[in-house]
């Protein structure tokens, strides 16, 4: 099981730089004009001041409208044509797109500055579905965190470069800002375009027929596509929650700047420079938390942040005194702002944790032959919460005449209430959370060649029995799902139940104790098995008592015989002794907390012959004198 390379190498690739830097300067291009606008509107003086949470919420809308309309069309061309040359074809229509921003950054014209977003939007909602199904073709999976966190680094980065820049233009800060601002939108889709000449080829992988000119019918057909797997859909669906929160948070920054942090353009620039790049140092911390593998875990976790932080920023909004207007320098000093400051870099940390392995997820779950589609699909869905976001904040703001830090404190409470019903829905999410979190504070947990499990297929994991947590800590750091056999009594402990269930294991007794549950085990594994499971089985049939591999049971070599798979030795070093071994009394050794522990995988060997006691002597070797 090949781990590939780390972020930073995959980015001195051919297979991931050229694409990053297309959608790099795509994400810059955006984010200058939309900056730009935003505070041309709030502070410019071309629209009445009471209407300014109108237009601010509007323009985010009307960006994301060409995501619901196009996202389908998009999706269908990219299963259906080769990918890189799409991207180039999208990279020109930008530099013409670029040409009537310059136009309309001259004019000042209002409408033809939303006329813009709209088509800005439109070349985005094109590129979306081919960015993201190039990346899984590209990629190996064990590389798909790494570099959708880079892809999601990039673009934060690109939206704080664009942010500056953009704020700094519509605040009228230096000479000739409209025609320098045009140069730079030029300049940058001319880039995008030259690097996406260097993207490799991603052939098509899809099987689409029929005509493309059908928005609504291709839009219900690729979401029904979607939501023919539960899990994904309900995936698509936190995904959208994220863009939804993202983009209101940004949208009302001009306007809580102004009317409740009484700041001035500066402090618009410094709040959303420093909030995306807390998005970008999350994104990058995720493949280190992840361990290098789609780590769903982390999503519950992002959620949980997410809203902890989003409540207290209301409250230290409202902390904050009222003064004069002030700028960035005067804000910094104040009473308050700290507080305020780590609340936002917070939300972006755990914004990125819930965002980027749940993307991931979504890419690697998806069947090749239509995930292009299903990337659309989330889009579609991301830019009908996100316009329906803004809406909701415009009749929130607007009509009911709520304040914004009310409506900030609104999505905090509402992510906890979504991310309670995804996380319901798939249990998968809080069992891979209850893993992770165990094996982030009670255990440093570390693993020797795991490449050496089968990527794909059958195969049976054996391994010695130290603690009532072996399973977690295996299953937390095996790439593959593990399906585990275990004894029902461990198998039956509260809590660990839930996960265990979740991930489907398999409770066994010896035939002598419950013959029934034993004969069950035995069929519910060769079925696994037959299926292409990943299963694990820990053949000294109990926990040891003194430390040692104790002799191995011979029922392994049953399922051997009835079901030959390859079979891989492991071994896991440092639990004797922990919290949750036999050593001192169960649960009673609570002199090694944070223990470290090690996995240590062997080559796989060929199942035919294979007995108890070969078995146990490469486990024991593997082990060696690390109990």
């Amino acid at each position: 099981m090949s781990q590939g390379l780390g972020q930073f190498e995959l980015l001195a690739t051919k297979r991931l730089a050229p694409l990053f830097t297309t959608q790099f300067f795509g994400a810059l291009n955006d984010n200058l004009f939309r900056s730009a606008m935003g505070v041309i509107i709030v502070y410019g003086g071309l629209i009445a001041s009471e209407d300014t949470n109108f237009f601010v919420n509007a323009a985010a809308a009307l960006f994301m409208l060409p995501f619901f309309l196009f996202s389908a069309t998009a999706g269908r061309l990219a299963d259906k044509y080769e990918k890189a040359k799409l991207v180039r074809m999208i990279k020109v229509a930008e530099i013409i797109v670029a040409a009537l921003a310059g136009l309309a950054l001259f004019t000042q014209s209002v409408p033809m500055m939303l006329t813009v977003l709209f088509l800005l939007g439109t070349q985005s909602a094109f590129f979306g579905p081919l960015k993201y199904s190039i990346l899984p073709q590209h990629l190996h999976e064990s590389e798909l965190v790494g570099g959708n966190a880079m892809v999601a680094m990039g673009t934060f980065v690109a939206i704080l470069l664009g942010t500056l820049i953009g704020t700094a233009v519509g605040g009228g800060r230096f000479d000739s800002a409209y025609g320098v601002l045009f140069a730079m939108i030029l300049a940058a889709a001319f880039v995008g375009y030259v690097a996406s000449r260097r993207i490799p080829a991603a052939e098509p992988t899809g099987t689409v027929t029929g005509t493309m000119l059908n928005p609504v019918k291709d839009t219900l057909e690729i979401i029904r596509l979607a939501a023919a797997r539960k899990p994904i859909f309900l995936s698509i669906l936190g995904v959208s929650w994220f863009w939804l929160l993202g983009g209101l948070y940004i949208a009302q920054i001009p306007n809580l700047t102004k009317v409740h942090l009484y700041g001035d353009q500066t402090v618009v620039t410094l709040l959303l420079g420093f909030f995306t790049l807390s998005i970008a140092a999350g994104s990058l911390l995720c493949e280190w938390l992840s361990g290098r593998k789609i780590e769903i875990g982390l999503v519950p976790f992002g959620a949980l942040g997410l809203s902890i932080a989003g409540i207290d920023v209301y409250f230290a909004i409202n902390a904050l005194d009222p003064v004069a207007t002030r700028g960035a320098m005067d804000f910094l000093a104040a009473d308050g702002t700290p507080r305020l400051l780590v609340d936002i870099f917070l939300l972006g940390v755990f914004a990125a944790f819930y965002e980027v392995p749940l993307y991931a997820s979504i890419q690697a779950r998806t069947p090749e032959a239509t995930r292009a589609r299903v990337i659309a699909a989330t889009n579609i869905i991301n830019s009908f919460f996100m316009v329906s976001g803004s809406l909701c904040a415009i009749l929130w703001l607007s009509v009911l005449g709520l304040s914004i830090p009310s409506l900030l404190l609104s999505l905090a409470i509402g992510t906890l209430l979504v991310a309670g019903f995804i996380f319901g829905q798939v249990p998968e999410f809080a069992m891979r959370f209850l893993i992770w979190t165990l094996t982030h504070t009670m255990y440093r947990v570390t693993h020797e060649s795991l490449d050496r499990i089968p990527e794909k297929g059958a195969a049976l994991l054996v391994c010695n029995h130290v603690s009532y947590v072996d399973a977690l800590i295996i299953g937390g750091s095996v790439p593959r799902p593990v399906r585990f056999i275990m004894l029902g009594r461990i198998f039956d402990i509260p809590v660990l139940n839930f996960v265990f269930r979740t991930g489907r294991a398999i409770p066994i007794e010896s035939p002598r104790v419950n013959n029934d549950v034993y004969e069950r085990a035995i069929e519910e594994i060769r079925e696994g098995l037959e299926s292409g499971d990943l299963l694990c089985i820990f053949p000294e049939g109990k926990l040891t008592t003194d430390g040692r591999v104790d002799t191995f049971k011979r029922g392994v070599e049953g399922i051997l015989a009835s079901t030959p798979v390859p079979t891989v030795p492991l071994a896991l070093q440092g639990l004797w002794g922990s919290f949750f071994s036999h050593k001192g009394g169960t649960f009673k050794n609570t002199g090694r907390i944070w223990s470290r522990v090690k996995i240590v995988a062997g080559e796989a060997l060929d199942p035919e012959g294979l007995s108890a006691e070969t078995l146990r002597a490469h486990v024991a070797r593997l082990r060696g004198d690390h109990a």
